[in-house]
């Protein structure tokens, strides 16, 4: 999906909210960012194979949609932390029953393979 979908408000409730939370890393900045803000350096180390630059576009995104807020302190070296939005952790919590639908279809897969 593109970012363009994203900005697109002729679509399905469930395009949209998809659009919002397409590629790799997003459910897992999620995730991550519900426990509290967080250092890029953090996230970067929380989630082993996320480049650099894959991180910050992704955390721009997510600024970008409303999902996580931005903040920049004024110190030396500069301090940047990511946190969750009202608006982004309203997502994180209505995603909380996707992931146990589809944790059950893992435990399915898991049965069906041991039953082969």
């Amino acid at each position: 999906m593109t970012r363009l979908r994203a900005q697109d408000t002729n679509v399905c409730g469930v395009t949209a909210a998809i659009a919002v939370i397409d590629g790799k890393w997003k459910t897992s900045l999620l995730w991550l960012l519900e426990s509290g803000p967080h250092r890029p350096g953090e996230l970067r180390r929380r989630l082993p194979g996320i480049s650099e630059k894959v991180l910050t576009q992704a955390l721009r995104e997510m600024e970008a949609d409303g999902l996580v807020d931005r903040e920049v302190h004024d110190v030396v070296p500069p301090k940047t932390v990511y946190s969750l939005t009202v608006y982004g952790r309203e997502l994180s919590e209505l995603l909380g029953p996707l992931s146990d639908w589809g944790h059950r279809r893992l435990d399915r897969m898991t049965e069906a393979a041991a039953a082969s």
